[in-house]
């Protein structure tokens, strides 16, 4: 047990953020299960929105690194892909015309002497 008063609130502090942690990895773990049943069903897009959520806020408390988040995101779109859920990519718009160019005005150098 420690003995020092800043110590002593350390452990209080480190008490409180490893159950706002839990918390998160709880709710983030709920998600992805979640998304992972509902992924051949109708729900899936609204369950890949939830977890893909999760796992920015995971990111955003420290709680997983933002690489590994970025990758189960990429994860799971994948999933969704090959379970049918995610949505057909959209065709281009037509080509717009590309704009008349202006003539390049003629840059002024000054002369050496």
């Amino acid at each position: 047990m420690p003995i020092i008063k800043s110590a002593k609130k350390r452990v209080r502090v480190a008490k409180k953020a490893a159950v706002r942690n839990s918390k998160t990895k709880r709710t983030l773990k709920g998600a992805l299960k979640a998304f992972h049943k509902a992924v051949t069903g109708k729900d899936a897009s609204k369950e890949k929105r939830k977890a893909q959520s999760a796992l920015d806020v995971a990111a955003k408390k420290g709680v997983m690194h933002k690489n590994k988040v970025a990758r189960k995101q990429r994860q799971l779109a994948k999933a969704a892909k090959v379970g049918g859920t995610a949505k057909p990519a959209a065709k281009k718009a037509a080509a717009k015309k590309p704009a008349a160019k202006k003539p390049a005005a003629k840059k002024a150098t000054p002369k050496k002497k």
